[in-house]
């Protein structure tokens, strides 16, 4: 299964337990194929240098940069096109062009306003525990 997580998930997942940790613990035993841009790892880079999570990473002992490598490295990188704005309150629609240049199955966010759309260009938005539910069976 072609997957595209949105920030907030890989954020989640890195940094905590739950459905966002399971999401990329079922990428790493190689269930499903997560894809990313390089405006998604920029923007994964930027969120965790936050001093809002200073703290947990310190926790964890490991840098962003760390873990920004690590994602880069499970993930496979596309190259997306750029398309009209969709999310007026959130400009960056990044995680939308790589769904579409991936061939996503389905784009995976805790986002609200990207989870209200409830799917791009055919590609289903849900979250993660909704994905894990769906690859259960």
């Amino acid at each position: 299964m072609h997957v595209v997580a949105d920030t907030n998930t890989i954020v989640s997942g890195l940094l905590w337990h739950g459905p966002p940790r399971q999401v990329l613990d079922t990428a790493r035993m190689g269930t499903m194929t997560l894809f990313t841009s390089a405006s998604l790892l920029a923007e994964l880079a930027d969120v965790l240098q936050r001093p809002k999570f200073a703290q947990r990473l310190a926790r964890a002992n490991v840098t962003s940069h760390t873990l920004v490598f690590g994602y880069a490295a499970l993930a496979r990188l596309v190259v997306p096109a750029s398309i009209e704005p969709v999310i007026e309150a959130d400009p960056d629609d990044a995680v939308l062009t790589c769904a579409v240049v991936a061939h996503a199955e389905v784009v995976v966010s805790g986002d609200r306003a990207i989870l209200a759309l409830g799917s791009y260009e055919g590609i289903p938005i849900i979250t993660a525990a909704q994905l894990l539910a769906r690859i259960a069976f």
